[in-house]
């Protein structure tokens, strides 16, 4: 009798109505396995989480203003990194509470996991107190060492002189600096 049943399975499953069922459902497998390789198949997204237009970012430290960020465009990634594609502005304030140094370039990136600051372009630090201003078009800066360095040619500019050298290792409120490999020292005259 077993057998008999086997039989009357095999002629249902063979039924018009039950191919098609079973033709359809392996169609849908197949079609939802090719997308599925085409959503694995496609690049991962990389560019920024967020951008933000015209931002100016104040940083404090015990309720003290000690630097002010200002650009047109800042843009933040997932793994932390930050990126200002048309350029900053860094005002460093000293104990009086004004801006003593200011820190400018035309590209900066922000690598998170080394804490570092690459600068690009017209890339310049000025003390507004002596008046000494770098011009280099590379400079990287560490906030926690609170530092500047470059192996590019720098020029550097302090009252009637100006100093051209390549590299340069100098401190965040640009009041101590050294020119690695200096080149030369020209004296400015007044017409």
């Amino acid at each position: 009798m077993d057998y008999y049943k086997n039989i009357d399975a095999a002629r249902e499953f063979r039924s018009p109505g039950r191919f098609l069922f079973v033709l359809l459902y392996s169609c849908i497998i197949a079609f939802s396995c090719s997308n599925r390789k085409d959503l694995i198949d496609q690049k991962l997204y990389e560019g920024p989480l967020s951008s933000l237009d015209s931002i100016s970012t104040l940083l404090s430290d015990s309720a003290e203003v000690v630097m002010r960020l200002t650009a047109a465009r800042q843009n933040d990634f997932e793994s932390g990194d930050t990126e200002w594609p048309q350029g900053f502005k860094l005002e460093i304030f000293g104990r009086n509470k004004n801006p003593e140094t200011i820190f400018t370039a035309n590209y900066v990136y922000y690598t998170k996991e080394e804490d570092l600051y690459r600068a690009e372009g017209n890339v310049e630090v000025e003390n507004l107190k002596s008046g000494d201003k770098l011009n280099t078009e590379e400079l990287f800066w560490n906030p926690t060492e609170e530092e500047f360095h470059t192996e590019k040619f720098v020029t550097i500019k302090s009252d009637d002189e100006v100093h051209t050298g390549e590299g340069m290792k100098g401190n965040q409120d640009f009041t101590n600096y050294q020119i690695l490999k200096p080149t030369g020292t020209f004296l400015i005259e007044d017409n």
